[in-house]
């Protein structure tokens, strides 16, 4: 299993983190500034309906005379008018900016798993990369985009505020600014709790998601096994812990929440204490009183909502985290900006630059391992021609899949190098080397969609004609026109329509379309019937006639044919030679191919 999400619980804010992410809601500079546009307008009619209302106050209720009302009620009227207006404008440019934010995240971080290495994926689950490309950017684009809006209004209406509490009343205003310093500690406070709080959940919620596919990618297994009841409770651990991180969240708001509603009541009672002394001394008017009032109403619920906002903030940090770990990790096969420069990258490869492969392959003094394990090849040297067909036979674990992955340059050597015709392949582009390369898996993978998409997926101008050949040429041209839609039939998720030989079939099909120089079968046999098997060595003899070919086989019988047939041995080649030549060292090979004969010869007798 992969291991769990349990990163970034115990960090502190990240700022710094945070800037890295604000570029993102401006990449529509236009909807991004007009949305903090309307949101100053609007917080700016809210302090002036304040205004108004002491106008309406001292020159109407405590004058008793309606001597200019009717321009008074226009004036209130375009107040009505513009705030709607700004809040239809924030609305609308707020929910593009959102959505524009998440497209663009998206979009990074799908290019960046495009050029992720091998070892990354033998690392992290699916479900936990799925939850960081769907719910994580979800949560960030929502709770950032619409954090700013609410900092742009709440800023104005402190700013805004606090002005006009100066003006109307100095000394008053100074005494409600006691309160700002305890509101500032109660946040930091309740911010670092929330914090950590929210990030557990975060994880919890990854480690759900990755349960999930798990659940269903491993179905069958599960059924085989009887594991219902056990993977019952291990995803309750998993779901119940998750309910806990999110209870102990919610009391810790709760708790905030309250808080900062108090000191507000307090704010408004220091303002009634005081200002109603001052009314009665007559500093201030009965309409100056009520701005007041109401402006300190206004004011607290605006440190509210920067302590709703700071604090929604603080909560998404774990998500943030998540993407920038992903949009950060290193690249352990890269190519150098000056090979970049000549052949371009796996989006924007030059192939007219390419310089034709031949196929010879050599290892020189090459050692590997992987980045938490053990020596899998010690000083290894191989040379093979253009055109040879080299097996590679061994215990699990031996080495024979890192050999061919090296050679593929899905990794690369801790030391030595790897020269494909002379060169070494670090010298030449990642898509130079792979757009040559042809690899069937033990356990072939499809797309969604038909089999000719399938078919064409490594070349998609082919013509039908070409997909027809290719098809024939891996005796899979048969069993597709039996198919109700014949090359139009739908292939489901990975594949599930059709059978592990029908798959393998196509898949054949489709390295043969896209004419490599360098052929490798990884276990390509060792999961289909024996009929399957037939048409597919048949189809393998055409196939890698005048190509370099890699075959990793489990059948020896598969391989006799091979130029070379490399035994290896804890990482090193312990014989080397043909079908014949081993058999007569009476060797490693030659007691594998022994008891696999009488294994098989049993068998057939049964």
């Amino acid at each position: 299993m992969k291991e769990k999400d349990t990163q970034f619980v115990n960090k502190g804010f990240d700022f710094k983190m945070w800037k890295r992410l604000l570029p993102y809601a401006f990449r529509d500079k236009k909807t991004s500034i007009g949305a903090g546009i309307a949101v100053a307008l609007c917080s700016v009619v809210d302090i002036a309906y304040s205004l108004m209302s002491k106008v309406a106050i001292d020159k109407y209720v405590e004058a008793g005379t309606l001597d200019g009302f009717a321009l008074y009620v226009a004036g209130y009227a375009a107040l009505i008018l513009i705030q709607g207006v700004s809040i239809a404008l924030f609305v609308i440019f707020g929910n593009r900016t959102e959505i524009t934010m998440n497209y663009h995240l998206r979009q990074d971080m799908f290019y960046k798993l495009q050029k992720l290495s091998f070892s990354y994926y033998d690392k992290v689950s699916v479900g936990h990369i799925m939850a960081r490309v769907i719910s994580d950017v979800s949560n960030i684009g929502e709770i950032l985009v619409w954090t700013m809006i609410h900092t742009v209004m709440s800023l104005v209406y402190v700013v805004g505020i606090i002005v006009a509490m100066f003006v109307l009343d100095f000394q008053l205003a100074l005494l409600e600014m006691i309160l700002v310093p305890i509101l500032i500690l109660i946040c930091a406070f309740f911010g670092s709790k929330m914090l950590k709080a929210q990030r557990k959940v975060r994880a919890h919620n990854s480690n759900i998601t990755g349960a999930y596919n798990e659940c269903i990618m491993g179905a069958v297994t599960t059924k085989t096994l009887v594991r219902e009841d056990k993977n019952k409770s291990e995803f309750f651990e998993e779901t119940h812990a998750m309910k806990r991180s999110v209870m102990k969240y919610a009391t810790v708001q709760f708790i905030f929440m309250p808080l900062i509603v108090v000191l507000g009541s307090c704010g408004t009672a220091i303002a009634l204490y005081k200002g109603g002394f001052d009314v009665l001394n007559g500093v201030i008017t009965y309409g100056s009183l009520s701005v007041f009032i109401t402006s300190m109403s206004l004011f607290f619920e605006s440190l509210q909502m920067l302590s709703e906002s700071f604090a929604e903030l603080q909560g998404t940090q774990a998500s943030a985290e998540r993407v920038l770990q992903l949009l950060d990790t290193p690249i352990d096969v890269n190519d150098s900006p000056e090979v970049e420069k000549i052949y371009g990258d796996c989006f924007s490869p030059k192939p007219e630059n390419f310089p034709a492969i031949t196929g010879n392959v050599e290892f020189r003094n090459v050692n590997f391992k992987y980045k938490e394990g053990e020596d899998v090849l010690h000083n290894f040297n191989l040379s093979v021609k253009s055109g040879e067909t080299i097996a590679l036979v061994g215990e699990t674990g031996a080495g024979k899949s890192t050999i061919v992955n090296l050679m593929c340059r899905f990794y690369e050597p801790t030391s030595g190098e790897i020269l494909i015709d002379g060169t070494d392949y670090r010298q030449r582009s990642q898509s130079w080397l792979q757009s040559s390369l042809g690899y069937v898996l033990q356990q072939p993978h499809l797309f969604s969609g038909t089999i000719r998409d399938n078919i064409v997926f490594g070349k998609r101008d082919a013509t039908d004609e070409e997909v027809i050949n290719a098809a024939k040429t891996v005796h899979a041209h048969e069993f597709i026109m039996k198919l109700k839609d014949g090359y139009d039939t739908q292939t489901g998720e990975s594949g599930a329509l059709l059978s592990t030989g029908q798959k393998q079939l196509i898949s054949f099909a489709r390295v043969v379309l896209a004419n490599p120089k360098i052929f490798v079968l990884d276990e390509a046999t060792s999961s289909i019937d024996t009929e399957t098997e037939q048409l597919i060595q048949s189809a393998i003899t055409n196939v890698l006639q005048g190509r370099t070919s890699f075959i990793v086989a489990h059948r020896l019988s598969t391989i006799r044919n091979a130029d070379r047939i490399l035994v290896i041995r804890d990482g090193e080649i312990t014989e080397d030679g043909t079908h014949d030549e081993l058999m007569a060292l009476h060797g490693y090979y030659y007691d594998l191919y022994t008891n696999q004969f009488k294994e098989e010869k049993i068998r057939s007798s049964l």
